[in-house]
């Protein structure tokens, strides 16, 4: 793909389908005999999707590349509105996560089968909705969009700065987040100590 910003989303859902694999990977080890390390690492996890995804990457998304295909692309209109509003509801949800999450960290495993439940669910929406914007939406736009579309699209997802992205510079501002997650996680879903 030579648009940037189609690259930036391939990335980003590649990282973000990681993340979630790793989050439902934390949760099936359990906090095992270090509680406390567990809860954080998930917290940070949580943080991750609600920081990145649900800021950068689904505002780019609804504002930029949706509105443009769905009026050069009638018939892709109905799937850009159910996306539009999954994005709409994606800080509710993650923030519902957050919260069954503090939930089993404080009240104990009574709180642990709704967390594991919803995160599952969470999961399978979120692949469901990639899913829907790189097997429709973005075939679309290859078709309908032109050269001056995908230069303001591409500008603005070319600013896009994912802490888990190797192919970009990462803000210094997310180093604690990227150490936290990907070096205090431990083995083999990070390269933290088991």
């Amino acid at each position: 793909m030579s648009h940037i910003s189609l690259r930036t989303i391939n990335e980003e859902h590649a990282t973000l389908n990681a993340m979630l694999q790793s989050l439902l990977m934390m949760i099936k080890r359990g906090p095992l005999n270090a509680p406390e390390l567990f809860f954080d690492i998930l917290r940070a996890m949580l943080f991750y999707i609600d920081e990145v995804p649900e800021k950068q990457h689904h505002p780019k998304e609804t504002e930029l590349l949706f509105p443009i295909v769905a009026k050069r692309s009638p018939q892709c209109a109905e799937v850009i509105q159910r996306l539009n509003n999954e994005h709409h509801r994606g800080e509710s949800s993650i923030r519902d996560l957050q919260h069954m999450l503090l939930g089993w960290e404080i009240l104990g495993d009574s709180r642990r089968v709704a967390f594991e439940t919803a995160a599952q669910k969470y999961v399978d929406f979120y692949k469901e909705h990639m899913h829907l914007e790189e097997s429709v939406v973005i075939p679309e736009a290859l078709k309908v969009l032109n050269a001056d579309d995908w230069r303001s699209i591409d500008a603005a997802f070319a600013m896009n700065s994912d802490p888990l992205s190797n192919s970009k510079p990462r803000d210094p501002i997310y180093d604690r987040l990227f150490t936290k997650i990907t070096l205090r996680t431990p083995a083999p879903i990070g390269l933290g100590q088991s």
